[in-house]
């Protein structure tokens, strides 16, 4: 079913009253405040009300620095690392269609598997779009390295957005739960694809993808544990390094890669 504009802000909108202000007060993360009295698209109830909407700010190269620098102060194993390996590229991707199925293409293959798919794809679609997907066939795809199941996850992906049930660019203005949960509406976009979207496309700087196995073979190396950690000990160990899990990720992934 579509769903409006205004249908998706009012519930932004809902969880801002109610959450914005602990934020403000208790956070680091960088977000910029919005005094909204009116805004072109927005119907005239919500230009009626003074509301603070919370954009949480992408990660920048001085957030980014001065992330590390809080890190290595804050953790003597990631200290360790960072004197190993020096500092962690700051891995990023353009927000989008294109990025979401690169990522879908990645699930449970490696990244170069799905980097050859993916190239073999932007060889067959010059400029790729949800409208030049839906025309490829299911052949065609097949050929180019997409399983079924991944034909399915990408093609529910592009009617999302033609018939206007996704727009990725509203996904820039939510929190990063709101965010997370309108991706999980689709078909095939689980917590770890949703997570490596926000992440790398949008770079939310405290963003924890917990389902990622590189991440936790490289929390097990670091913290030296018996065994590999589980999603729910992933999460409880991650407690320390936020508001900037995103940045201690990359920190853990170049370790991962530096050691591999």
């Amino acid at each position: 079913m579509l769903r409006t504009r205004d249908a998706m802000m009012g519930e932004l909108d809902r969880r801002v009253i109610y959450g914005a202000e602990g934020f403000i007060k208790n956070s680091t993360v960088p977000f910029s405040p919005l005094l909204r009295c009116s805004h072109a698209g927005y119907p005239q109830r919500h230009s009626a009300q003074i509301m603070m909407s919370m954009k949480i700010e992408p990660l920048t190269k001085p957030a980014f620095d001065q992330a590390l620098s809080i890190l290595k102060d804050r953790d003597p194993d990631l200290r360790g690392v960072l004197s190993s390996f020096g500092p962690p590229p700051m891995w990023a991707r353009e927000p989008g269609f294109p990025t979401l199925v690169h990522i879908i293409l990645e699930q449970q293959v490696s990244l170069a598997s799905a980097k050859a798919a993916f190239d073999r794809l932007r060889q067959a679609i010059t400029i790729l779009t949800p409208e030049e997907f839906l025309k490829l066939g299911a052949e065609t795809l097949r050929q180019i390295g997409f399983s079924r199941q991944k034909t399915r996850y990408c093609r529910d992906l592009a009617n999302a957005i033609t018939e206007g049930s996704l727009h990725l660019e509203w996904l820039e203005e939510m929190d990063d739960d709101l965010a997370r949960a309108e991706l999980l509406k689709i078909t095939g976009i689980g917590r770890w694809t949703a997570d490596i979207y926000l992440l790398m496309a949008l770079r939310r700087p405290d963003i924890w993808p917990i389902g990622d196995l590189a991440l936790a073979l490289a929390v097990q190396r670091i913290k030296r544990l018996e065994s590999r950690p589980s999603s729910k000990e992933l999460e409880a160990l991650s407690e320390s390094w936020k508001p900037w899990r995103a940045v201690a990720a990359r920190v853990f992934w170049h370790h991962y890669l530096s050691c591999s």
